[in-house]
C-alpha cells in the first residue's frame, strides 16, 4: 500500500442513558415513561440477574472496560461514535414515544474518558427530551471539547461536518444524517431556524449526490470524508436495495467511508470501488443486558471497527474489528467461542457483498477479501 495509513475508530450506538446513567457518578432521576418499566434502576437489576453485581457510582471510564486497552494498542487518529442518548437535565420527554434515553450532563466524563473526537447525533433518541434537551446536549459536548455532528440549533449547523486536522495536514471530514427507517420522526428535522437533526427527505440518487457534495465541498487532496447514517430497523441482516444504492451513490460522490448504524447487531460489510461501507455497526454500549428476545442475534456481542485508509486516495487498506461482550454494563473481551461466532456470522452475511471476514490469532476479525 503506497503512502502512510490513517486508522480511524468507528462503532455503532453508544447508549449511556437509563441503566448506564444510573451507575455513573451523577445519575438522572430514575423515573421512566415506558409501558413496562418505570424506574431506570430496573435495567441495572436485570443485568445483575444474569451477570452478577454491578457497581454503582463507578469511574466514568468503567463502561468502556477492555475497549480502552484496544484503543491504546491500535491508537486510531480519530474516534467517532453514534451517541444515541440525550445529555440533559430536561424532564420534557417526547410523549409520542414509548422509550426515552437520557444521561445526566454531569456524566459527560464517560465520553471524554474514551477520548471521543466526534459524536453523531443524527439518530432517533437525541430529541427524546425535546429541543431544549438537544440544545443542552450540544452545549455539553461542545463544552467538553467533543464535536457534535448531524444535529444542531439550525439546519445549517446540523448539516455542518466536523473537521479534525491531523498531523501532516490530513483532514478528517465527518458528516451525519438520519433516515426515517430508523424511527426518526419528521417533526425532529432541523429547520432553517429550529433545532433538530439532519433528516434525509428520501434515499434518491439526487439526495445522495447532494449530501456527498455538502460533505466534500471543501475537500482537498489527502482529506478523508466519512458519512454516518442512522437507518434501518433494529433486527435482521437484510439490507434494503435502496440502502445499497444510496451508499454506492455516496461513494460515487466522493465519500470514502459510509458508517451505518441503528440495528442492535452488526450488518453486512461491503467494499465498493475500494471504499468501505458498513451497513450497520450494531450497538456498542447499552443497558439491554438481561432483556430477553432476539437471542439469535447475540446483541451482547459488539465490535470495535478500525478501518485503515490511504490518505492519498481514501481507499481502504485494512479493517480490524475487535470483538467485545457487554457484561455488567461494561465492555469485556469476547471469549474465543464468541469471537468465532461473530466472525462466522459477519462472513456469512457479507459474502453476497463480495466481502470475506477471517479470525486473526489474537482474536480480532479482519477483512480478507473484497
Amino acid at each position: 500500500m503506497p503512502g502512510a495509513q490513517l486508522t480511524l475508530f468507528l462503532c455503532g450506538d453508544v447508549m449511556t442513558g437509563r441503566g448506564v446513567d444510573q451507575i455513573l457518578p451523577y445519575p438522572s432521576e430514575p423515573e421512566l415513561h415506558e409501558p413496562f418499566v418505570t424506574d431506570a434502576r430496573e435495567y441495572v437489576r436485570l443485568a445483575e440477574d444474569v451477570s452478577g453485581a454491578v457497581p454503582r457510582g463507578v469511574d466514568p471510564a468503567y463502561i468502556w472496560g477492555d475497549a480502552i486497552g484496544e484503543w491504546n494498542a491500535v491508537a486510531p487518529a480519530v474516534r467517532i461514535v453514534n451517541l444515541e442518548t440525550s445529555v440533559t437535565r430536561s424532564d420534557d420527554y417526547d410523549r409520542g414515544k414509548g422509550i426515552h434515553y437520557r444521561m445526566h450532563p454531569g456524566n459527560i466524563g464517560c465520553i471524554t474518558a474514551a477520548r471521543v473526537d466526534a459524536c453523531v447525533l443524527a439518530n432517533n433518541h437525541v430529541l427524546d427530551y425535546g429541543r431544549a434537551g438537544l440544545i443542552e446536549t450540544l452545549h455539553t459536548l461542545e463544552h467538553a471539547g467533543v464535536m457534535p455532528v448531524g444535529a444542531g440549533r439550525t439546519l445549517a449547523e446540523a448539516r455542518r461536518p466536523a473537521v479534525r486536522v491531523l498531523p501532516g495536514g490530513i483532514r478528517l471530514i465527518a458528516g451525519a444524517c438520519a433516515h426515517e427507517s430508523s424511527g426518526v420522526s419528521g417533526d425532529w428535522a432541523a429547520l432553517t431556524d429550529e433545532a433538530g437533526v439532519d433528516l434525509l427527505p428520501d434515499l434518491s440518487d439526487e439526495t445522495a449526490a447532494a449530501v456527498a457534495a455538502r460533505i466534500t465541498a471543501e475537500d482537498r487532496p489527502g482529506d478523508i470524508a466519512v458519512l454516518s447514517i442512522h437507518w434501518g430497523g433494529n433486527w435482521g441482516y437484510d439490507v434494503p436495495r435502496r440502502h445499497v444504492e444510496f451508499a454506492h451513490r455516496l461513494v460515487d460522490g466522493g465519500i470514502d467511508i459510509v458508517h451505518g448504524h441503528s440495528s442492535h447487531h452488526v450488518r453486512p460489510i461491503e467494499i465498493y470501488r475500494e471504499k468501505l461501507i458498513l451497513y450497520g455497526c450494531g450497538d456498542f454500549i447499552d443497558d439491554y443486558e438481561g432483556i430477553s428476545g432476539y437471542e439469535q442475534y447475540r446483541d451482547d456481542l459488539v465490535l470495535m471497527f478500525f478501518p485503515s485508509v490511504d490518505p492519498a486516495t481514501g481507499r481502504l487498506s485494512g479493517l480490524r474489528m475487535t470483538p467485545l461482550q457487554i457484561r455488567k454494563l461494561r465492555l469485556n473481551r469476547a471469549s474465543a467461542a464468541d469471537a468465532r461466532w461473530l466472525c462466522t456470522t459477519l462472513d456469512r452475511i457479507s459474502r453476497s457483498f463480495g466481502a470475506r471476514v477471517d479470525l486473526m490469532p489474537d482474536g480480532a476479525l479482519t477483512l480478507v477479501s473484497a
